[in-house]
């Protein structure tokens, strides 16, 4: 069994310094992904458009320019509030989008109360898998 974080929230993409259109989202974490976030976009379309990046990346992006190549996160301010940069970009387009600081860092620290830094390992079960499979290749082995 899992749990879900979700919240509702409005981003601003931003088609020029001087022009930007409100995009509704929703900030999606499930425990069973414990690495990964997803922020689903509502363009107006019959398909949401749904993009997944590691946590960790949103996180340090609160605070410090992160990511590289398809998805860059970084702190910014716009018209004296404190706001959050997204880049994303795909073979189909690229976007620039506005998030507000606040709301998108209340959301993360319900995600890391759930699942707490450095404890993303164990809810993948990697370990487990990992032992059971040694046990039964060496209980099977040519050796045993």
């Amino acid at each position: 069994m899992y749990s879900v974080v979700e919240r509702e929230i409005e981003l601003l993409l931003i088609l020029s310094p001087d022009q930007s259109i409100p995009v509704p989202a929703k900030l999606l974490y499930r425990t069973d992904d414990p690495c990964a976030v997803r922020i689903t976009f509502h363009v107006g379309t019959d398909t949401p458009v749904s993009w997944t990046f590691a946590r960790d990346l949103l996180i340090e992006g609160v605070f410090r320019p992160s990511g590289q190549g398809d998805v860059r996160v970084w702190p910014s301010r716009s018209e004296g509030r404190d706001v959050v940069l997204m880049a994303l970009s795909s073979p189909e387009g690229e976007a620039l989008l506005s998030a507000p600081a606040v709301a998108l860092s209340a959301w993360l620290e319900r995600t890391l109360r759930v699942v707490p830094p450095g404890s993303e390992g164990e809810r993948l079960g990697i370990d487990t898998a990992l032992t059971e499979l040694l046990t039964r290749h060496v209980s099977e082995g040519p050796w045993a």
